[in-house]
């Protein structure tokens, strides 16, 4: 039998476990002071990112209104010039359907029309104008006929023109209202013109009145030259001043032949319910004042809408000053007129 005793150990035998045990345990604090260390870099890692993006929210929160304005400011123009690109390229026809030129009817378009009457129409009628006045009633028609029209109108009438006369009043006579209308004209119907252009025009001025043709009087032809007028007075004819009427005048449609250099104006001295006080002499060109030019129309109401006068509808052609003056008149009535 064998006895196996321990030995103490030796010295150098114990420094070196204590060595290695201090080694363990150094290795392990090391360890867990790196893993701390990595700990701490997420963590400072994680503050970095949470600072910036405060930062930016803070920055965004405080540029948020002028960030958000500009924007808007430039998407504005954007469209703005990208709509004004697109408009140039539909009138110049790049590949898209040209507009619709007015003044014409037309069938197709963006309306669904309805089914007309006997005496309607199956397409659409555009005539621009422009309301001058609501008192008179004065509406203005641009471009309502063509030069080439307006000469034509001239050439048939010229021949015949003949000085202008007056309807006159009670007590009333040619050689006491001398001065008064000093044109001259002629009456034309459409069915006496040849050439067909006041047919024409007749038939336009009704569908700008929505007045039938067989309401208007003849066209009166007139023409102004230098220092020629006509004072200022109503178309509707007073029964009181004039006698019973069978019919009374309920609108006028000028349409001026020339363009006129200087005066020959439309004037509406009462317009808007002004000079009416009855100091107005019924020769100064004030109020309204509509200059003439070639092609364009002027329509004006004599009558108000219950049947009376209208007192604002007085009216006369200014003196001219320098040129000539041309103008169709088509006097509309309220019953219709004898063919």
């Amino acid at each position: 039998m064998f006895i196996i005793k321990n030995k103490p150990l030796r010295r150098r035998e114990h420094q070196t476990l204590s060595i290695k045990v201090l080694d363990d345990k150094d290795h392990c604090r090391k360890r867990k002071k790196r893993k701390k260390n990595e700990k701490s870099k997420l963590c400072g890692i994680e503050m970095k990112a949470k600072t910036v993006k405060g930062n930016l929210s803070l920055r965004t929160n405080k540029l948020g209104f002028p960030y958000v304005f500009l924007i808007c400011i430039f998407f504005f123009f954007a469209g703005f010039f990208a709509s004004t690109l697109f408009s140039h390229s539909q009138e110049e026809g790049h590949g898209l359907r040209p507009r619709p030129r007015l003044l014409e009817s037309t069938k197709e378009g963006k309306y669904n029309l309805m089914p007309s009457g006997e005496t309607g129409d199956d397409s659409t009628t555009s005539i621009p104008f422009q309301v001058l006045s609501w008192k008179p009633r004065a509406l203005y028609f641009p471009n309502f006929a063509t030069a080439e029209q307006c000469e034509s109108i001239i050439d048939v009438a010229k021949v015949g023109l003949k000085p202008s006369s007056l309807a006159l009043r009670k007590g009333e006579t040619e050689e006491n209202t001398k001065g008064i209308r000093t044109s001259s004209g002629m009456f034309l119907s459409a069915s006496e013109d040849k050439t067909g252009t006041l047919d024409v025009i007749e038939e336009k001025i009704a569908r700008a009145t929505m007045i039938p043709r067989t309401h208007g009087e003849a066209f009166n032809i007139l023409r102004y030259e230098v220092n020629q007028r006509y004072n200022s007075h109503y178309d509707a004819f007073n029964p009181a001043e004039y006698g019973p009427q069978k019919s009374q005048r309920m609108a006028s449609f000028l349409l001026y032949l020339t363009d006129v250099q200087e005066g020959g104006e439309t004037m509406f001295p009462f317009e808007n319910g002004l000079n009416m006080d009855g100091s107005y002499g019924y020769e100064d060109c004030i109020g309204l004042r509509v200059k003439p030019r070639q092609g364009d129309g002027l329509l004006f109401y004599s009558l108000l809408p219950n049947g009376t006068i209208d007192p604002t509808s007085l009216h006369g052609s200014c003196p001219v000053i320098k040129g000539e003056k041309w103008v169709a008149t088509k006097w509309i009535r309220d019953h219709e007129q004898d063919v």
